[in-house]
């Protein structure tokens, strides 16, 4: 792995991170790196304003530059400009929170969400959020829709870390994903949260590969079964809907680089 490949995992690692940061020995571990070269690019990531050191601690975050070259990229890959409309409408549809969740290698980041009318407000997800594909309902919708040794693939690289953070072991994430294969539709029941269910649907790029997926989340109250089985014909819509509007996009084309 070369230098720049290093320093873009523990870029990757430090997003994951989110504004409460990690400490290097986390991003050693996570990273599979030695500390002293994980010191060394945190050194440099931060000359660069890429990283930064939380004040009066150990621990790093994401820095000001990557704000700043989010901004630029956002005005070329606008898919929550793209997609506010549909999430708009399938918000008051189902009079719930929905999600918007983009695949980015081995885990879904949070891209838009659109909170429905009900009094009861349900945010488990925050935009730019980023949590291992398969914990989620976007993720594991995501997760279902990839070819079945892709999937086992990147299952088998994130089941640790899932079981180790999230508390989910691994045999019930595979019996969520054969379950999701099955369906269609993804599901999960108090997993991210308590008292909370989300049901998710994959959509596809213009290549017709795996891009992300459109997800909707309330308290268990108002998730029934019935409930569930009659907003799926409005998932599939949405997504469907998502990828007519990825069409028209060139830069729509997914492509997964190995870390």
């Amino acid at each position: 792995m070369g230098p720049a490949r290093r320093a873009f995992v523990i870029l990757r690692l430090l997003a994951s991170a989110g504004p409460r940061g990690s400490a290097l020995t986390s991003l050693a571990a996570a990273s599979g790196l030695p500390n002293s070269t994980v010191h060394r690019l945190l050194s440099q990531l931060i000359e660069s304003r890429l990283a930064m050191q939380i004040e009066g601690s150990r621990v790093y975050a994401i820095g000001p530059l990557a704000y700043e070259l989010g901004l630029a990229a956002a005005q070329q890959f606008d898919i929550r400009e793209l997609c506010r409309p549909i999430m708009q409408r399938l918000a008051q549809a189902v009079g719930e929170t929905v999600y918007l969740v983009q695949r980015s290698g081995e885990e879904a980041v949070c891209i838009d969400l659109v909170e429905g009318p009900t009094p009861i407000r349900v945010v488990t997800l925050e935009i730019g959020s980023r949590r291992p594909i398969g914990l989620g309902a976007g993720g594991l919708a995501i997760l279902a829709a990839l070819p079945p040794d892709e999937a086992r693939r990147v299952l088998g690289a994130a089941e640790e870390r899932i079981q180790q953070d999230w508390g989910v072991p691994a045999d019930t994430l595979r019996q969520a994903l054969e379950r999701t294969r099955a369906d269609g539709h993804s599901t999960i029941v108090n997993r991210i949260t308590t008292g909370v269910t989300a049901i998710g649907r994959s959509f596809n790029d213009s290549l017709g590969h795996v891009f992300g997926a459109v997800s909707v989340a309330a308290v268990n109250g108002r998730m029934t079964p019935s409930r569930q089985k009659a907003l799926r014909p409005t998932l599939v819509t949405a997504a469907r809907e998502i990828e007519m509007a990825l069409r028209s996009q060139q830069w729509a084309r997914f492509t997964y680089v190995e870390p």
